[in-house]
């Protein structure tokens, strides 16, 4: 019999990334009790990999910048799939998401007068991205912990949450284990904060790592009662490095394109020319994905399978002030100087655009008592997620999440709780413990990034996309037979197996989905169905029953007036 914890909270945070952090901040601030809870320690967060930049218009740099220029371009290059409603609190709300960042004490870089400087990113109409560096998510999760240390908020970042608890539909707690020593921890809670990430570590070259991102709060929340939105819709990042092994996928930031940084293929060809020859490497994140794909899998990539990016050509100055993330990352893998060299690099999973269904302006879910922000929640990003905008939202909802949360445990007169709900997750730890089958936990999940990479990647189609679910079900069948094996070194092995769990889950949910798509829009290319359908402009809800189609809202005349045409130049137009 394993050790057990019992704690109680108001608020449970699940997730110690921006995110949750910064909603756990706001618990503290408004005098909430809160708890949170991550399977890694909080300095090593996946935030911290967030390299550009952080979206608001400051109008430090460009005058003519308004919140609904923002909004425009974020619906823009959403494809119009963002809803409306989000994008507008995110773009009104990101001039007090910086503020709130600079009263904690946050770096910016500024210019020589004082104000924050401000960079281009892709497909931004004005310079709206401001920075630290090319190193500005880690510097924002630095911030975010001194200040969760001032207000001594109880962080516990050794605890894998395994189960939401749920009784007559509501929840109130969650059950995990202690990742080194198995221990396990019954959390009692008024509510519960879904902030762990997204799941695009199920592809084999990902920017994410091993253990991250595997999905876990989309089984979470599904278990529970939740719907996921458009979970076929996943951002490629243009510029994952290539190699060593272990690293593939690592990003080159967006920055180093923002500051000039220029593609080629192996013919020496600067290639974007094709695809966008107004924006070039400009262009957005889904336009260079697809083009610099397109460039491999046409015989003009490098022998490695990749293209190349050039930023030698830049002042040394420049590469070591504005990308010092990049220099020293190349450096300590490759032993490659990118003042002299190119960076060989091909597109990477990057980013979960879809994820666990919210209500658009307070982040609840349709499970009373649950709530999901950052990659883990829907509504901002669309089709294509605009560089930068991802700080700047779980900065913005993580304040309003933590005002909503607050408020939803002070309304409660009563709470149920069920034994039933607590057997069943203490129960599914134990057994999993226990199982002594043939099958290795690794050697599934490898199969699952390889089948997700070669039939769900950057470019699909029916019959790919079929076969997927196809290998997927054998993959499931596999799964009940998996050997977990607790040693000196901790419950890794257990780890995994959960991590299965959530990456199958979100594996069928993406397939099924994008199967369902039968059109080619941002990130989501379809070789079969290669235009935009206007029957399409819908979101995707899934759960495990099928999918749902959900209608948007009109685009307010405000923002819709600021919007030119999104162009399908460069896209799979025959």
């Amino acid at each position: 019999m394993r050790k057990e914890q019992q704690i109680s909270t108001s608020v449970l945070v699940i997730g110690t990334g921006g995110s949750g952090l910064r909603a756990a901040i706001e618990l503290a601030e408004l005098g909430t009790d809160v708890l949170a809870v991550g399977k890694r320690p909080k300095h090593d967060a996946h935030t911290s990999l967030a390299a550009g930049g952080i979206n608001a218009a400051l109008a430090t740099m460009d005058q003519e910048d308004s919140w609904q220029q923002h909004a425009a371009d974020t619906i823009k290059e959403s494809y119009y799939l963002a809803d409306p409603r989000t994008v507008q609190v995110v773009a009104q709300g990101a001039q007090r998401g910086i503020e709130d960042l600079e009263r904690y004490g946050m770096n910016f870089a500024r210019e020589e007068d004082g104000r924050i400087s401000q960079r281009f990113f892709g497909a931004h109409k004005f310079r709206r991205t401001a920075f630290a560096g090319d190193y500005t998510g880690l510097e924002i999760q630095r911030t975010l912990i001194r200040r969760a240390e001032q207000l001594k908020i109880p962080v516990l970042d050794t605890v894998y949450v395994t189960e939401l608890l749920v009784a007559e539909g509501k929840i109130f707690g969650a059950y995990g284990f202690d990742v080194n020593d198995g221990t396990g921890y019954l959390i009692h809670a008024d509510s519960v904060i879904l902030a762990a990430g997204g799941h695009n570590r199920i592809w084999r070259r990902s920017s994410s790592r091993r253990d991250e991102n595997t999905g876990d709060s989309f089984r979470l929340a599904v278990e529970a009662g939740a719907r996921l939105r458009d979970a076929e819709l996943v951002q490629f990042h243009p510029s994952g490095i290539i190699e060593p092994e272990s690293v593939a996928g690592t990003l080159i930031s967006e920055a180093a394109r923002g500051e000039g940084g220029i593609l080629t293929n192996a013919l020496g060809e600067r290639f974007m020319q094709r695809y966008d020859p107004e924006r070039m490497e400009l262009s957005t994140r889904d336009r260079v994905a697809l083009a610099a794909y397109t460039e491999i899998s046409e015989g003009r990539g490098t022998e490695k399978g990749g293209v190349w990016l050039d930023v030698s050509h830049l002042p040394r100055k420049t590469i070591m002030s504005r990308l010092p993330r990049v220099y020293q990352t190349m450096l300590e893998e490759q032993m490659l100087d990118i003042t002299q060299e190119k960076i060989e690099i091909a597109p990477t999973a990057h980013y979960s655009m879809g994820g666990v269904w919210v209500d658009p302006l307070t982040h609840a879910t349709e499970v009373p008592g649950l709530f999901a922000i950052g990659e883990a929640s829907s509504g901002l990003h669309g089709a294509n997620r605009l560089g930068g905008n991802s700080l700047i939202e779980l900065l913005v909802f993580g304040r309003i999440v933590g005002q909503e949360a607050a408020k939803y445990s002070r309304s409660l007169t009563s709470h149920r709780r069920s034994q039933t709900a607590i057997d069943h997750a203490r129960n599914a730890v134990q057994s999993l413990v226990s199982s002594d089958g043939e099958e290795n936990v690794r050697s599934l999940q490898r199969a699952i990034r390889d089948l997700m990479t070669v039939h769900a990647g950057v470019v699909r189609n029916e019959a790919g996309l079929r076969r997927g679910l196809e290998k997927l079900a054998e993959i499931e069948q596999r799964m009940k037979n998996i050997g977990i094996h607790p040693d000196i070194a901790g419950y890794q092995d257990l780890c995994h197996a959960f991590d299965l769990k959530s990456s199958v889950l979100a594996a069928r949910a993406t397939l099924e989905s994008a199967l369902e798509r039968k059109e080619t829009r941002g990130c989501h290319n379809r070789s079969d169905y290669p235009l935009i359908d206007p029957e399409l402009r819908v979101n995707l809800v899934w759960s495990p029953q099928g999918i749902v189609r959900e209608p948007l809202p009109q685009v307010p005349e405000e923002i819709a007036s600021l919007i030119t045409e999104v162009s399908q130049i460069g896209k799979l137009v025959e």
